[in-house]
């Protein structure tokens, strides 16, 4: 885990999981980064969208891609609010992302650490570098408050 006082692009992130939770998305947002620079970002929009692969690092990833003219995001770093479940730790390792940044675990549905741990497995094409707890307690509280208020 890195250090507390280290942020970087999490704070971005989580604007975005704020209005992903105003347009009645699950709370989450994603950010990716190439030289220090954003090239893409998104959030949750599988409801809007009318879209099951709508997660904000698919539509992020859909974007920085258009946007660099290559499916290959080498070099690019994804900073999304949540564990990235197995669809999208499936497309963060085809899109041969450089560096994970995530702030919150998901035990029922992450995939990086939990669950299927797609990183870890021999099949995995590609394995990114992972940074978990950045900004972990604001993001964990976003989902927490949408969800209650759903109850």
């Amino acid at each position: 885990m890195i250090e507390a006082s280290f942020r970087g692009f999490m704070p971005r992130a989580l604007s975005l999981a704020r209005a992903a939770a105003q347009a009645g998305e699950v709370p989450i947002g994603a950010v990716i980064v190439r030289d220090g620079v954003i090239i893409a970002e998104a959030h949750n929009s599988p409801r809007t969208d009318h879209d099951p692969t709508a997660h904000a690092e698919i539509v992020a990833i859909r974007r920085a891609a258009k946007a660099l003219g290559d499916e290959r995001l080498t070099g690019c770093e994804l900073w999304v609010t949540l564990e990235p479940c197995a669809m999208c730790a499936g497309a963060i390792a085809h899109a041969r992302i450089a560096r994970v940044y995530y702030a919150a675990s998901d035990p029922k549905g992450g995939a990086v650490e939990h669950g299927a741990r797609v990183f870890a497995q021999d099949q995995c094409l590609h394995r990114p570098d992972i940074y978990s707890g950045i900004g972990e307690a604001e993001a964990a509280d976003l989902l927490q408050t949408f969800f209650r208020q759903r109850r």
